[in-house]
């Protein structure tokens, strides 16, 4: 039976967290279908109403709003029989119930899952508060009962856990991490310090992580033909389009824009199959480079872009946030990425900005990066 849709405007912090859990547990029950947005100016909140369409009916529990990083986002119904199974089986997966701390905004599928994961196994929930910090992480970790402890994160955010406080995450049973690609120095580091990090990946229309160290759930399929494809218990419904919903996956398999391949019978997703590009006769995954350079202790967030080359075909820019006070240049990060990885992943340029306007947690509108450093 089609239901209108609750819209809840979160913010940061345990309250907002809970009232969110609260909502959901509804929805998950007997409860009107949800979507959460996040606080924001009026033209993006009204574009964010367009994607999930709250005033036409809804037959799932939750709506979320795709990222928008390749486009206006896509309001994505997820069923509340999808929702469960997602959380149960990772529960299983990861050795039993436990405490989460939620570092991820409640208003992309990841953070959302992490309240879901919560609720199926009746166990406490901690939210870190503002933007994230090292402090308000290891407050909240201080919040958690005692027992078994999970949290999920972006690789940009256990990166900068490594910089500043290890310990403060040390003590998780699991770290899932995810919405960009791990690079093994980055999981190297984790692992020694103590940290038990488990690569995630899945998106919106899995209701999140359904593979995760490469291994899928029990009960997901897995194929791929270059590109990766995906079926389940775990899949949305449908998409909200302007004049009715349409399925995700009407033949009962959902096609992912990603790249991937079986390395010793383990999933290897190479990163979207626009953001590999090949330089100089190399494919280069950008996700790669991404987190190569966000290893450079002078630069707090950064992506790769692609630009025409007539002698490479395709010139690899670096495009970063330098960290206050540092002064980086491209010769110098050229250096840094070339000490760790193949040639082909070294950026020939590196282009300063304020700020990536990540439009969604470890996710990188590289069309508009791309433009930007076209432009100077």
């Amino acid at each position: 039976m089609a239901r209108d849709v609750r819209v809840i405007v979160a913010g940061e912090g345990q309250e907002s967290a809970d009232h969110v859990r609260n909502a959901l547990h509804s929805a998950l029950g007997d409860g009107p279908p949800v979507a959460v947005l996040p606080a924001g100016p009026a033209p993006w909140q009204r574009t964010l109403r367009e994607a999930i369409r709250p005033e036409r009916g809804v037959g799932g529990a939750v709506v979320v709003p795709t990222s928008g990083s390749t486009g206006p986002p896509v309001g994505v119904v997820l069923s509340g029989q999808a929702i469960r199974w997602s959380a149960l089986r990772l529960v299983e997966r990861l050795g039993g119930p436990g405490g989460w701390l939620l570092a991820l905004p409640p208003t992309h599928v990841a953070g959302l899952m992490v309240l879901a994961r919560s609720l199926v196994s009746e166990s406490a929930v901690a939210a870190t508060s503002g933007q994230f910090r090292a402090a308000s992480f290891a407050a909240a970790a201080d919040r958690l009962p005692p027992g078994r402890r999970y949290t999920a994160l972006v690789p940009t955010q256990l990166h900068r856990l490594l910089e500043t406080d290890p310990a403060s995450v040390a003590g998780f049973d699991a770290v899932l991490v995810g919405g960009a690609a791990l690079v093994p120095g980055l999981r190297d580091r984790a692992l020694a310090a103590g940290v038990r990090v488990v690569e995630s990946y899945g998106m919106t229309e899995t209701c999140g992580g359904c593979v995760y160290d490469g291994d899928p759930l029990p009960g997901v399929q897995v194929h791929v033909d270059q590109q990766v494809s995906l079926a389940g218990p775990m899949l949305a419904t449908s998409y909200r389009r302007t004049d009715a919903d349409e399925p995700v996956a009407p033949q009962g398999w959902f096609t992912t824009n990603d790249a991937g391949r079986w390395v010793d019978g383990r999933l290897q997703v190479l990163g979207r199959v626009d953001e590999v590009v090949l330089s100089g006769g190399v494919s280069v995954s950008l996700p790669v480079v991404d987190a190569l350079l966000l290893q450079h202790p002078d630069l707090v967030d950064a992506a790769a872009v692609g630009l025409p080359d007539e002698e490479w075909g395709t010139r690899l820019v670096a495009v970063a946030v330098a960290r206050e006070g540092a002064h980086p240049d491209a010769e110098a990060v050229r250096s840094f990425v070339a000490q760790r990885a193949d040639p082909a992943t070294v950026p020939r340029d590196l282009v300063l900005v304020d700020d990536l306007a990540r439009p969604g947690p470890g996710k990188v509108n590289r069309r508009a990066l791309a433009r930007l450093a076209e432009g100077t």
